[in-house]
This record gives structure tokens, sequence and C-alpha cells, in this order.
């Protein structure tokens, strides 16, 4: 069988790394600006985490080719790039034996679509999958297990046929769920919510507040969660809450990292520049915030990341808007 991963970001490379040895036929691509030289000819990169692949896993900047005759299609780019990439991917054209698995975190703007909709939106006839987790990834690099899920949506045969593909014994273990909405929401929307928790760490506000920050902050994603179609359980799994514990943890997370550097008081665009890579979470707070307005829900928490992201308002204001809103019922 054969696997491509469609990205060779850190996520990316980390997932064609993690699942060589089950596949017969790897294959990464990238844009060209993407594949160093080192990584081309030696299947390594030391940048932003040190990865080497095995021989046997081709490198590619032609998409045609990284995708004839893959049976498994990991899509891992930037959320701001998967429509594109589907556009190139409907002109080539995939069969119906093909399934496509999206793993990037995050809501389209200014659609707010979820990434499986812009996925269908464009292969119109793809069979569609979702994997989503607490996925750390150079924790995954060091062999430290973990768990995530898996689904398709109407289709148990392909969640259960994924499951039994990209499981790795005592590394990586897989479940399915047939809740599509419900595990992009979950892998969404606490990217936000972890940025909130790098902040409070930054301000030294301490385990307590740390505790408040995630039990409301999965409040927020189960309130808008759950209008949109998502259900509860869900949320309470590991794409929702696994991921949650996992991203507001740690500071290997790159939405926690871009939260910590705001509560230090640095602006928004000097933080990307020194991170050098995509933190989801910062454009998906302007979209839960919209979507949140357009439900007619409050969500406090990602307001306050919102403000913090796009506003010049600094990291004490903020906290003092946020405890001093008026009291409620839990």
């Amino acid at each position: 069988m054969k696997l491509t991963v469609l990205g060779a970001g850190c996520w990316g490379l980390t997932l064609t790394w993690l699942l060589t040895d089950n596949f017969e036929k790897v294959c990464v691509w990238g844009r060209d600006c993407d594949i160093s030289d080192e990584l081309r000819m030696k299947k390594h990169t030391s940048k932003p985490l040190e990865i080497q692949l095995k021989d046997k896993v081709e490198v590619t900047s032609n998409l045609q080719e990284a995708v004839q005759d893959a049976d498994i299609i990991l899509l891992v780019v930037a959320t701001s790039g998967i429509r594109d990439v589907c556009k190139q991917l409907a002109k080539i054209g995939l069969n119906d034996k093909q399934v496509l698995v999206n793993t990037s975190k995050g809501l389209e703007l200014p659609s707010l679509m979820r990434m499986s909709q812009v996925i269908k939106e464009e292969l119109p006839d793809a069979n569609i999958a979702v994997l989503s987790g607490p996925t750390l990834a150079k924790e995954v690099l060091m062999g430290c297990p973990t768990a995530a899920s898996v689904a398709c949506e109407n289709k148990p045969e392909i969640s259960k046929f994924l499951q039994e593909k990209l499981t790795v014994p005592s590394k990586f273990r897989l479940y399915t769920n047939d809740d599509v909405v419900g595990l992009e929401f979950g892998g969404s929307l606490k990217n936000v919510i972890a940025i909130a928790s790098g902040f409070a760490d930054a301000m030294k506000l301490g385990d307590n507040c740390r505790g408040a920050l995630l039990t409301r902050g999965m409040a927020e994603i189960t309130r808008v969660s759950v209008a949109l179609g998502a259900k509860p359980s869900t949320l309470y799994g590991l794409s929702g809450m696994g991921d949650l514990i996992a991203t507001c943890s740690s500071p290997m997370s790159r939405n926690f990292t871009v939260g910590s550097m705001l509560g230090r008081g640095k602006k928004i665009d000097d933080i990307l520049r020194e991170l050098g890579s995509v933190a989801e979470g910062v454009k998906t707070s302007k979209a839960v915030c919209e979507l949140a307005k357009k439900l007619g829900i409050e969500v406090p928490i990602s307001s306050a990341i919102y403000e913090a992201v796009y506003t010049d308002i600094t990291p004490q204001e903020l906290l003092e808007k946020l405890m001093n809103r008026k009291l409620r019922k839990e």
C-alpha cells in the first residue's frame, strides 16, 4: 500500500516518520519553497524539529506524482492552503478507492467553514475523513504514546480501514468515531483556549486559574460546537478535552507559545515572525467570535483572545475585563 502525505511541515514530516513502516511506499509532497535540499537529498530536516526519514520515503514537489496510486492521502497543510491544494487535486482527479484524510485544525476565513466542508466543496466525490487528537509533534518524535480519533461521515468502513492502517503499536492508537463535526470543532476551537492558557502562564496567574480557564474554555467550545451539530460526547473525548489538556499545558504547543508571548506584551506580528510557523488559533479566534455572534452565544475567553491578537489592549487590562464581567450562573 502507498501512503502520501501532503505537507512537508513539522506535523506532516512527523506523521511520515511515524507511519513509514506501516506502508510499502511512502511519499511526502510539498511546495518547492517548503522542501530544502537537505530534505530532498538526505531525507533530513533540523527546523523546527530534527526529523530523519527512512530512505524509502520519496520527497517531491510534483503533486500528480505524489497522489498517483496512493491508497491513503493525509492532508497536512495550513488551513489557509487547503482549498488551493484541493483545487489542484480536483484537476488531477482522485479515484473512488483513495481516501483523503484531513489533519489540519482550523476554520477557513472568511467562509467560517470546517476543513471537511472546504474539501467537499472542491472534491464532492472524494472519500473524506478527519483525524484529530492530542498529538504534539515533538512528543510523537520522542516515541511517547498518544491516541487520536478518526471519523468518516456515513462510511464507518473507511474509519475502520484507517484505524487499522494508521495505528502504530505502543505509539499511536486510533479510535473510530462518526462525528466529523465534533472532531473538527474540538480540534480547532481548543487552539484559541491554548493561546489563553499560554497568556495566563506568562502572567503567572497560577494553577487555579488554569483549571478555571480550561473548564470555562471547554464550556465555550461545547456551546458553539453543539449548536452547529457536534455531539457533546465527542467534545469530551480525544479531539476535544484530550487535545485541550495537551495544548493548554505544554510549551511545545505553538498556540500556547503565542499566548505566552502575548502575555509578556509582545505584538502578534512580531510573535508570528519569531515563531516561523503557523499557529492556527490566531485566525480561529476571529472565526469563533464571528460564529458565536451569528449563533447568539457568549464566548468571553475566545473574545478576549481575539482582542489580545487584534487590538492594543494590555495583558492586565484584558485580565481585569475578563474577571470583572457581570456575574452569572455556571
